[in-house]
């Protein structure tokens, strides 16, 4: 009898330990919930701390960071940081495949005197936006302008001042295979207005454009495939483009086939005409300097330069 009595009880012994290790399992196994989640997440930011926004320039005082999914800006290498009220978002409008990890290049300005930021709100079937986000007091406040309405698409975009008043906003877009539309647009009232100017008349994908000073500026076309620098200057603010002038050396040509955007330099300009994204010679990165004494109308060549110069 007592045999008996202790088989039955081994036997409910595992029978209670078998049940409670499938109702463990079952239990683990059980779906965690979206409450479960956010107070799990909460739990361990509590323990962790807010995340520490890091500078994308940290060898520098004046940066930005995009942590957070938000911009913010410091002017003191990260001690302290300032939002930009924008919608992260916004600042990766229209033809453009990076990561989104750092700001479009180009398309910002953050210095001592100005902090200012493109943006594009495109909607299909809505009024499409080009606007312009800056401050002039370290993001103390901010302003907000609208370029134009007016834009299809967008896929190059730069924006620069020369001074507290002048600035200029350079933008394509409409793209179809290598024919795209290109438009310069300028301020005299330090971002206030903006007044676009006369079309430069060229289809071919804009590369880099730029002022020198208020009345003297450039567009540099070709990214697919260029044979030669294809540059148009205006000398009257944008009013009038006419083609510049390439005077390459055989040795050259085929080579040297993007021009960035000139630079003045004593009394003539300078530019420097790279190799394009095929260029092979010479390791691809030596680039061709040309000189002008016409502002810019005509350019001849002066010598190779190298990338750490």
């Amino acid at each position: 009898m007592k045999k008996l009595m202790l088989v039955v009880s081994s036997l409910m012994m595992i029978g209670l330990m078998i049940g409670m290790f499938f109702y463990e399992k079952q239990r683990s196994s059980k779906p965690v919930t979206q409450k479960e989640k956010l107070e799990a997440q909460v739990k361990e930011m509590e323990q962790t701390g807010p995340e520490v926004l890091q500078p994308m320039a940290a060898d520098e005082e004046i940066s930005y960071t995009l942590q957070n999914d938000e911009l913010s800006i410091t002017y003191d290498n990260g001690e302290t940081w300032t939002k930009v009220p924008i919608n992260k978002g916004l600042l990766f409008q229209g033809e453009y495949n990076g990561n989104e990890q750092e700001l479009i290049e180009h398309s910002y300005i953050i210095n001592n005197k100005i902090a200012a930021f493109l943006y594009a709100n495109i909607s299909e079937g809505y009024q499409n936006k080009l606007l312009l986000k800056y401050s002039f007091d370290k993001g103390k406040t901010w302003e907000e302008t609208v370029i134009t309405d007016k834009i299809i698409g967008l896929r190059f975009r730069k924006v620069d001042f020369l001074n507290e008043s002048f600035g200029y906003v350079i933008i394509s877009g409409d793209r179809t295979m290598s024919f795209e539309a290109s438009t310069v647009f300028l301020t005299h009232d330090g971002g206030s207005s903006w007044q676009e100017t006369a079309n430069s008349g060229v289809t071919r994908l804009i590369s880099d454009g730029g002022f020198i000073d208020e009345s003297t500026g450039f567009l540099s076309f070709g990214t697919i495939n260029p044979e030669e620098p294809d540059v148009y200057v205006t000398e009257d603010g944008g009013e009038t483009w006419t083609n510049a002038v390439f005077q390459i050396p055989d040795d050259y040509k085929r080579i040297f086939v993007t021009a960035e955007v000139p630079i003045k330099e004593g009394n003539h300009l300078a530019v420097l005409v790279n190799q394009g994204a095929n260029g092979d010679y010479k390791g691809g990165k030596v680039k061709g300097k040309f000189l002008s004494d016409d502002n810019g109308k005509t350019w001849e060549f002066q010598q190779e330069v190298e990338p750490n110069e």
